[in-house]
């Protein structure tokens, strides 16, 4: 396929950091695929579509996040039943490569900063797919400011796309959605059956994926997100260490107790002296 490359001024004045749009796809591809001279972001929000990039052809569905870099060269064709409407954002490489060296903990390497063949991409699960559509919105009628796209890109590569799952992306696409919605409180407070529910697969199927894929059962890996929950909340929260572990789904304090010292090699309460500070009193050396 032919290529020509499309060139960020022609879409933003000097004063702008990015450029939004939602539209509908054509159902045949362009005449030529385009590179760019910036990066952007597109979100599959609805339909289907083929999309061609860097000589590899995917097809796309609702819930596809892709992080699209400038020498990345594509082209689109929706579905012809279905149609298909996507998010795009397009931002300017400074951006990038300033974000990517601010956090370079969390972005270097990944997300637009990846060096992969082919561009970043992120199946959401039903809970991500519906914050990634909110940010979105938001972005949509801001002030086209730095301040605005740098804040939507944090959230995108933080809040969305990174769902800390610990799983890795070569896992089962259910399994993975099941992992991400498992991060949720509402999922993990039910334990291994939430796990279960949300993968919408039998409980032996479940359990043999988990321990393919993470080497812990299902009740092991959901105790390690509840017990993950309960430091954060011990470091910043003074309800009771009762109430943490009501929080978090236990019905018994002494089991609570035992699970946070194996991952954390102290007790709940020791772990909170050492960590909570009050922000209206100094900190004093330890």
């Amino acid at each position: 396929m032919r290529k020509t490359t499309f060139r960020i001024d022609t879409y933003l004045k000097p004063d702008e950091a990015f450029h939004f749009a939602r539209k509908r796809l054509a159902t045949r591809y362009p005449d030529q695929a385009h590179d760019h001279d910036y990066f952007e972001v597109f979100l599959i929000e609805s339909g289907k579509t083929q999309h061609w990039v860097n000589g590899v052809t995917q097809m796309l569905e609702p819930g596809q996040l892709a992080f699209v870099r400038p020498r990345d060269v594509h082209a689109f064709r929706a579905d012809r039943a279905a149609g298909c409407q996507i998010v795009n954002v397009m931002f300017r490489t400074e951006t990038a490569t300033h974000l990517a060296s601010r956090y370079s903990d969390a972005i270097r390497g990944r997300f637009f900063d990846s060096s992969a063949p082919l561009p970043d991409m992120h199946m959401l699960g039903p809970a991500r797919f519906a914050r990634a559509i909110n940010v979105a919105q938001q972005l949509q009628t801001a002030h086209r400011s730095l301040a605005r796209i740098e804040e939507f890109l944090l959230v995108l590569t933080n809040r969305v796309a990174d769902a800390t799952s610990g799983v890795a992306s070569s896992s089962p696409r259910w399994f993975a959605e099941a992992c991400s919605a498992a991060q949720s409180q509402e999922v993990f407070r039910r334990g291994a059956a939430g796990l279960i529910a949300a993968a919408g697969r039998s409980h032996e199927h479940v359990c043999r994926t988990c321990k393919s894929v993470t080497g812990l059962t299902p009740s092991e890996y959901i105790n390690q997100i509840r017990v993950e929950f309960a430091a954060h909340l011990l470091r910043s929260d003074e309800q009771s260490i009762n109430d943490v572990s009501d929080a978090c789904g236990f019905d018994n304090t002494s089991y609570f107790y035992r699970l946070f010292k194996q991952q954390y090699g102290t007790t709940p309460r020791r772990y909170r002296v050492r960590h909570l500070r009050d922000p209206f009193q100094a900190a004093q050396a330890e």
